[in-house]
């Protein structure tokens, strides 16, 4: 589960409230809390000044998540920001980042030079996306894609250890065909298959998971499916990855492609917690 979480302070959004509604979980509220903010580079040589001024705004921020500064490791850089988030992530090991998101098209957010994006797009560690449209709600109802693939495993497993932490709490598993497929000779498509084999897992880890199927684009029925639960989080699991010698830059022609997380990223009713299968070197 976590326990070194980075949270990229933007002072703005509701990233703030995501964190506070993290820490209602036991298992959460044992992690370490980094808050990172970054100081422009173009600031130059007055970087005391701005750096005095983020600690200020950073101490606010903390006392808004209802913490102590003994709590949370506060770290100030001068630089650009999405490589410094990166940086920062790989620097203290950490297992999760939350950060926040405007919520942009692919086309808009690299026009926009999105922070959020670029993260999404390059960083392999597990990261919670907090669009600024979004209510953020007590976390109570989480949805989880079901693939059969190692890194959707991955993503069952962390949805399974979070809901077993919350009292009530209730997990719903979505598995997404792009075409109807004829069942066997034991009746039981590849759908079937899979969900079954993650509901063992499910239980095996403790928790009980509802399932539902769904058949056409896997985008827009994990948004629907997450919107007929009324999921307070979605838990997606990704296989995209970047070569280690590129990842310094931004895979325009992927950005631009029909990426399922990334319609999820802007699409889901509710925040996207992403795990991705680990890089590779």
């Amino acid at each position: 589960m976590f326990r070194n979480v980075l949270i990229t302070d933007s002072n703005k959004g509701h990233v703030e409230e995501m964190v506070r509604m993290l820490r209602e979980i036991p298992v959460v509220r044992q992690a370490r809390f980094n808050l990172l903010h970054v100081v422009p580079e173009q600031v130059g040589e007055s970087f005391a000044e701005h750096s005095q001024k983020a600690a200020g705004l950073a101490a606010e921020t903390v006392a808004r998540l209802g913490l102590s500064p003994n709590e949370v490791n506060t770290i100030i850089r001068q630089g650009d920001t999405k490589q410094t988030v990166l940086k920062v992530a790989d620097e203290l090991n950490s297992d999760l980042i939350v950060i926040g998101s405007r919520g942009l098209s692919r086309l808009q957010a690299i026009l926009s030079n999105s922070t959020s994006q670029y993260v999404f797009q390059l960083s392999t560690r597990p990261m919670l996306l907090v669009r600024d449209d979004l209510y953020v709600r007590h976390i109570n109802r989480v949805l989880v894609t079901v693939d059969g693939t190692g890194v959707g495993d991955d993503a069952l497993k962390l949805a399974c250890e979070l809901v077993r932490e919350i009292p009530g709490g209730s997990l719903i598993g979505v598995h997404v065909s792009r075409q109807d497929i004829t069942p066997s000779r034991g009746g039981k498509n590849p759908a079937d298959e899979a969900l079954s084999k993650a509901v063992q897992r499910a239980r095996s880890y403790g928790v009980e998971l509802k399932t539902l199927h769904r058949t056409g684009d896997i985008g827009r029925n994990v948004c629907a499916a997450a919107e007929e639960a009324k999921a307070d989080l979605v838990v997606i699991a990704s296989q995209d990855r970047r070569p280690v010698v590129a990842r310094g830059l931004v895979d325009i022609d992927r950005l631009l492609s029909s990426s399922v997380s990334d319609f999820i990223r802007v699409h889901a009713p509710a925040p996207v917690l992403l795990v991705r299968e680990p890089e590779r070197s």
